[in-house]
């Protein structure tokens, strides 16, 4: 399951000049997702132009005025794309009603509202995505996206390979089909074994619920990956931005940034190398320590030359 830049897929990171679903528009500014959106719409909190909102089959220009909870919606920022090492312990949501902590309270107060590209449970930790701009979100949840998310877990009881291999093609558990997984055995103790797992979908729990069924209930699930992107040395709780370049040539829209068009052109373009003198040297040093190296060696020769032959 490799990951490449990924072709245009009708997503810009350029918000459009046509008119556009009022779900969409919501979700591009960052509020939260289009599907949460139309929720908002049917809970009659979205106005447009003063008039409340009945249905979502509604489409909107840059022209009117759109109100959510009585908040007039700014203009869509540039869509942006953080890495959060997400820790165990917190839930990944605005509101959890069991009052438990969650991911948006412990973030830097630097950054701007965000939203998650999928979700990390409670008991799991690893690279977890966030962007200001729900229609991004959304591309990058899609399957069709293709983005592997691979994951280091630990599992209780001794793997048995073959077993493995049986979920290679994906599986059906209890009426859900999961698609294919690949599964790498990487240690083995008495009680628990470390595996690589990579899946593209990302099922609600889908490690978890596969593994349990396999046998091997899950006691430890790190993200370590999500397509192109990876968790690398960020501590848990860290937060680091991804670099606009970086972001549209994964997307496979460099060349509707400028920036990531030159950066590319950058790292393509050949590499001159000069020939260069040594440090603190110039012509007349070398020359004159050359000159001297060869007077040294000739009075050496001189002195051999000199010396009495034993008899």
């Amino acid at each position: 399951m490799k990951n490449r830049p990924q072709k245009s897929t009708g997503f810009s990171l350029t918000p459009s000049e046509k008119p556009e679903r009022i779900a969409k528009v919501i979700a591009r500014a960052g509020i939260c997702s289009r599907r949460e959106a139309e929720v908002y719409i049917a809970d009659g909190r979205v106005k447009v132009n003063g008039v409340l909102l009945e249905s979502p089959a509604f489409t909107v220009t840059k022209s009117d005025i759109i109100e959510v909870d009585n908040v007039r919606l700014s203009a869509a920022e540039p869509p942006r794309l953080w890495r959060y090492h997400k820790p165990r312990g917190l839930v990944v949501s605005n509101k959890d009603e069991k009052g438990r902590d969650t991911i948006f309270t412990k973030l830097p107060e630097s950054l701007p509202r965000v939203i998650s590209i999928g979700r990390l449970d409670i008991d799991s930790e690893g690279l977890l995505l966030l962007t200001n701009d729900g229609e991004l979100a959304r591309h990058l949840e899609l399957p069709a996206t293709g983005w592997t998310r691979k994951y280091r877990v630990r599992v209780y009881g001794r793997v048995e390979e073959a077993k493995l291999e049986e979920i290679a093609e994906g599986v059906n558990i209890d009426g859900v089909q999961y698609g294919p997984v690949l599964a790498r055995l990487d240690t083995q103790k008495n009680s628990n074994a470390w595996l690589t797992i990579a899946i593209k979908e990302g099922r609600n729990r889908e490690v978890r619920n596969i593994m349990e069924y396999l046998g091997y209930p899950v006691t430890r699930l790190l993200r370590l990956s999500y397509g192109p992107f990876l968790l690398g040395k960020l501590e848990a709780g860290q937060v680091e931005e991804v670099k606009p370049s970086v972001l549209a040539q994964q997307l496979g829209l460099a060349s509707d940034a400028s920036d990531a068009k030159d950066a590319k052109q950058a790292a393509n373009a050949p590499k001159l190398r000069l020939k260069t003198k040594p440090a603190g040297q110039n012509p007349k040093s070398v020359k004159d320590s050359k000159s001297v190296k060869n007077t040294k060696s000739a009075n050496r020769n001189k002195h051999k030359q000199q010396r009495p032959r034993r008899p």
